[in-house]
């Protein structure tokens, strides 16, 4: 057969759940979450399945009347597009379901760190750094946002302000010193 008239598949056809972007959870680790990010991830979900969804299935289903599915880009894409939001779908709702929210709040005014604190530290050049330590899903290194798991966030947890941790870098070990720990205020 001619190569021409193969299907090649472009790797979205694998029941893949979607979370390739993520890192899996350790095992035995629970999936901790801020309530703020349990709440954008439900919303995610939502928004799935009760808008995004029901477009694309009508778009497929008015392009499949069109004849010719082969050749049909609107069918295609929105094949494919069905393909990814069922995927995301279903990661959502694991992650959903094993989800631990813990709220920082909690901790408000003390000066030890732990899940949703905000830190400022110092490292041996005396540079200082700022982060927050948020849930796997839900962290964001643009925002300073560091996963519970990430090698920084293992080494601060449990420190209080003025506390020296080892932090071990792919350069060797390193001492970081603890300047602040925040975290919000609760709420009314």
């Amino acid at each position: 057969m001619n190569k021409a008239f193969t299907r090649e598949s472009d790797g979205d056809d694998s029941d893949d759940d979607g979370s390739s972007a993520l890192p899996p959870l350790p095992a035995g680790a629970k999936n901790y979450i801020t309530p703020a990010g349990y709440a954008r991830l439900r919303a995610e979900l939502l928004a799935l399945l009760d808008v995004e969804r029901p477009k694309v299935v009508e778009t497929v289903s008015w392009a499949a009347k069109n004849g010719d599915r082969s050749e049909n880009g609107d069918y295609l894409y929105g094949k494919k597009r069905l393909r990814e939001i069922d995927r995301r779908i279903r990661f959502l709702t694991k992650r959903l379901d094993i989800a631990e929210v813990a709220d920082p709040s909690l901790h408000h005014g003390s000066d030890q760190v732990f899940f949703g604190a905000t830190v400022t530290y110092a490292d041996e050049a005396g540079e200082q750094r700022t982060i927050t330590i948020k849930g796997i899903d839900e962290a964001d290194n643009l925002a300073a946002e560091v996963s519970w798991v990430a090698p920084i966030a293992r080494a601060l947890l449990k420190a209080h302000e003025g506390d020296e941790v080892t932090l071990v870098t792919p350069k060797g070990p390193q001492r970081i010193e603890v300047l602040e720990v925040r975290y919000p205020a609760p709420e009314g």
